[in-house]
């Protein structure tokens, strides 16, 4: 009698036990009722996202990637513009471009114009934003003067500057009316002034967007740094270089990006100041030049198409590389995976 219920006391312990472990073992687990609610709450989040990318991929598609493939598809024919490409040429068209003497000289001057743009506009831009930050008299009227250029079309710009710096424009006439007329010059036809008239052009037309920029990047720098770097004895000087240049680098490094993408597709103030002919002589020619150039006005279409579908991919290079070894500090973090 004592045995048998020696033996189901123990049995009955044994029984408790056993459950209490399979219940401590399946708590860690997670209840069906929460993988579902977490399985719905990643459909709903993908739901969400496709609802609200949808659109913009929708239209970076039909007016960004479709043109890009039909370009290419024309590029590899002789077409002139109408009815459908019959007359196949393979890669002739894109052998050319990059054999052409025409084509090395434009991507030549592109890439001048690029360098040149970040070398002259980023100096300047952050010392006007360093000299517009300060409380000076008049600082709202003078940001509205530098940033008035950019908003005016390209077409007045470049009709304006045009006549002004024509032989007999106002540019020449000021200078003989105040005694300097040993400075007057052919602004526009002389190949050694040429270049450098466009670049004062554009510096003039897109600065107030740097300065813009710049002025954006200044604000967010907390003051109390400031602060603590005079406290410390810190000149003007070494706070500009130790404190608001290294914060100040990720809006340097994205208007860069955008001013060496805007360079290489330069095209409307070329167009409208020299002309597709004027250009080439002159010293100014931008790829997007000898595009129309060869394409549209000589009515080989198949052929300016191929020459865009190397701009693109030229662009596209530049971005990569931009991105990967100066934009990727500044994207690092940007993008997280979700909390689980």
């Amino acid at each position: 009698m004592s045995n048998t219920l020696g033996t189901d006391t123990a049995t009955g312990r044994q029984s408790q036990g056993t459950p209490g472990a399979g219940g401590a073992a399946e708590s860690a687990l997670p209840t069906p009722p929460r993988a579902a609610a977490r399985r719905r709450g990643r459909v709903k989040m993908r739901l969400e996202i496709a609802l609200l990318s949808g659109p913009a991929i929708i239209i970076f598609l039909a007016f960004v990637i479709f043109p890009v493939a039909l370009a290419a598809f024309y590029g590899f024919y002789r077409w002139h513009g109408y009815g459908a490409p019959t007359d196949w040429v393979g890669l002739n068209n894109y052998k050319l471009i990059l054999t052409d003497p025409a084509f090395q000289q434009v991507l030549w001057h592109s890439g001048l114009i690029m360098v040149l743009s970040l070398v002259i506009q980023g100096p300047l831009a952050i010392t006007l934003a360093l000299l517009l930050n300060q409380k000076i008299r008049g600082r709202s009227v003078i940001r509205i003067l530098i940033f008035v250029p950019y908003v005016v079309s390209e077409v007045i710009v470049g009709t304006g500057w045009s006549l002004m710096l024509q032989s007999n424009g106002a540019v020449n006439d000021l200078l003989s009316h105040i005694g300097l007329g040993s400075l007057q010059a052919e602004w526009l036809s002389d190949p050694n002034l040429a270049l450098w008239t466009l670049m004062g052009i554009i510096s003039w037309k897109y600065i107030g967007f740097a300065v813009i920029l710049m002025l954006a990047g200044l604000q967010s720098i907390p003051t109390e740094l400031f602060e603590a770097a005079q406290i410390d004895g810190a000149s003007y000087w070494q706070v500009q270089r130790r404190i608001t240049l290294p914060l100040l680098g990720p809006t340097i490094r994205i208007w860069a990006f955008l001013s060496i993408i805007g360079s290489l597709q330069l095209f409307d103030l070329v167009y409208i100041i020299w002309g597709q002919y004027v250009a080439g002589t002159a010293g100014t020619s931008t790829m997007a030049i000898y595009m129309v150039a060869q394409g549209r006005s000589a009515g080989n279409y198949g052929y300016g198409s191929a020459v865009a579908v190397v701009m693109f991919l030229i662009s596209l290079v530049v971005a990569l590389i931009y991105q990967r070894f100066v934009l990727r500090r500044d994207l690092r973090g940007a993008v997280t995976e979700g909390a689980n």
